[in-house]
Parts: structure tokens; sequence; C-alpha cells
């Protein structure tokens, strides 16, 4: 982690405009700078997708990777676009809150968001926010104006992690508009599939729908050690847990849980990337972005 980096993230620096500015600015020089060749890596200038195989496609469009994986036919398609929509979605919940070693899965996701916007502005892409809980739907639409980052960085500040999703506030603010990159950073959390079910439904064969599924290590793990009481943010529910005793059982079910999203994102051509709120930020980025070098390449 750069060191400037480790110093100021922090949530009293993340929660005011200068200082996620500050953390977003070190981010991406990390990536600009030195002999690395991440100069060409973009958010938005590298546009790529799958769509299922049907009769009469190309044989030699298939991704035989993909096959592996998943045993299912795609086809691979690819474009270059130079300027393009870049929409972050939020998902504002209170589940959110959840925080591991001081810094919790909003602070991360804020961060990741700052980074991501900075480099969207200085390659000339719009892009806009969008947040959502059942307490408040915040919106920052997409706009090329010189103000629209600070306009962008004062959303992200002003965001709590409250109450629940709601899918109907999330349909009633979202709106496509073209070709356009999607970023929806969620732990997602809820009860009857409907952040699953909203984000395949942003997914269109115009755009490309990229998911950041953000887990705290020791949710993804439970390596605690003795018994204790855990409580649901978002319900109050207390369960109480032996943590030595079902450690294995919750993280085969966690386990499964994945796999089965990765599995429902792919089919329709989203983009999943398990993401731990105790990695370091800048890592997590420059691996999604040059992994979007590869697919475009």
């Amino acid at each position: 982690m750069d060191a400037r980096l480790k110093d100021i993230l922090k949530p009293e620096v993340v929660n005011t405009v200068n200082g996620l500015e500050l953390i977003a600015r070190i981010i991406v020089e990390g990536f600009m700078s030195g002999g690395n060749k991440s100069q060409s890596i973009g958010i938005g200038q590298e546009f790529s997708q799958y769509r299922n195989y049907e009769p009469g496609d190309d044989l030699r469009q298939l991704d035989w990777k993909m096959y592996a994986r998943s045993e299912r036919y795609f086809i691979k398609q690819a474009e270059i676009e130079t300027n393009i929509t870049v929409k972050f979605f939020i998902d504002a919940s209170k589940s959110m809150a959840h925080e591991e070693d001081g810094i919790s899965k909003l602070h991360f996701t804020k961060v990741i968001t700052a980074g991501l916007a900075y480099l969207a502005r200085k390659q000339g892409d719009t892009f806009g926010l969008y947040t959502v809980n059942d307490n408040v739907t915040l919106t920052t639409e997409p706009r090329p104006e010189h103000q629209q980052f600070i306009r962008f960085l004062h959303h992200l500040v002003e965001l709590q992690a409250e109450g629940k999703w709601i899918k109907q506030n999330a349909e009633q603010l979202f709106n496509h508009h073209g070709k356009e990159l999607i970023v929806f950073i969620s732990d997602l959390y809820d009860e009857e599939q409907d952040i699953l079910n909203f984000i395949s439904r942003l997914k269109t064969v115009r755009n490309e729908v990229v998911v950041f599924h953000l887990l705290g290590k020791h949710e993804l793990n439970l390596d605690y050690q003795g018994s204790f009481a855990f409580k649901d943010l978002e319900t109050d529910t207390i369960v109480k847990v032996d943590t030595l005793v079902q450690r294995k059982q919750y993280v085969q079910r966690v386990q499964d849980w994945i796999d089965k999203l990765k599995l429902a994102f792919l089919d329709k051509g989203i983009h999943y990337h398990l993401t731990s709120a105790s990695d370091p930020v800048e890592e997590v980025l420059r691996n999604f972005l040059k992994g979007r070098k590869v697919l475009a390449g």
C-alpha cells in the first residue's frame, strides 16, 4: 500500500471532500506512474461483453476459456469506446456499515468509487452516482461539467449506511442512457434476491455491468475464536454462534452462495468481482483495471 494512502485512509478523512479527492488522486497517480504501462488501462475505454451462443453464430467467436469455467457456450463481443458514460450504483443499506480493522464497507466503497470516478474524469468520460436505501435516494446525474467531480464527491461524503435495500426506490431513480458502463457495489445481502434481480435488469445489449461484491474478511471466514452473539444490522436479529463448531459449515455455505452468484452473473454477461474490505484498495482497483485490459485485448 502507498505509504501516503495508508496514513490518510481513515473515516475522518474519507468523509471530507478534500480528503476523498486526495485519496482518489494518490490511487490514480499510482496507476499512471512508473514503468508498468498502466496508462493504457481505462475504466471506460475498454468495452467488452459476452452473450449466450445462439444457433448460427460463428463458432470461431466462441470463448473456450469461458466454457472451461462454466461449461456453457458464450460469444465474446468487444468494441472500443473512446468516451462513454460511467454510472456508479451503491447499495447504502445498513449492512454496509459493517466495520473491520477500523474501516466500514461503505467507507471502502467510497474510496473505490472516488478512485474510479477520478480516472473516468481524466479520460474525459461522463459519470454519475446513484445510491439507495429505504430512507433516502441520492442521485448525481452524469454531466460533462467541470464541477461534476466535486458534486460527485459531495454526494459520496453525505452518504450514510442505513435502513434496508428497497427495490422500488432503486428502480424509480435509474434510467438507461444508451451505451454505458455500470459499476454496482454491494455486499449483496437481501432476503428475496431483490438486489440480484435488479442488477440483472440493469444489463442490456448496449451496456456493460460490473459488480463489486464487497465482504469483510471475518464475514468470509468467520475467523473468530469462541462463542459470539452476532447482530443483523438491518433487522436487529441476534444469533448466537460457536465459531469453532460452526465455522466449517458457515464457510461452505458462504462459498456455495458465492458460486451461485458467479454463475447467475455469468449467465447474464455481468462481470463479477469478489472483494474483501481488508484488501489494499489500490490493489483491488489495479487488478480490476488490468482485468478489463485483458478482456478487451
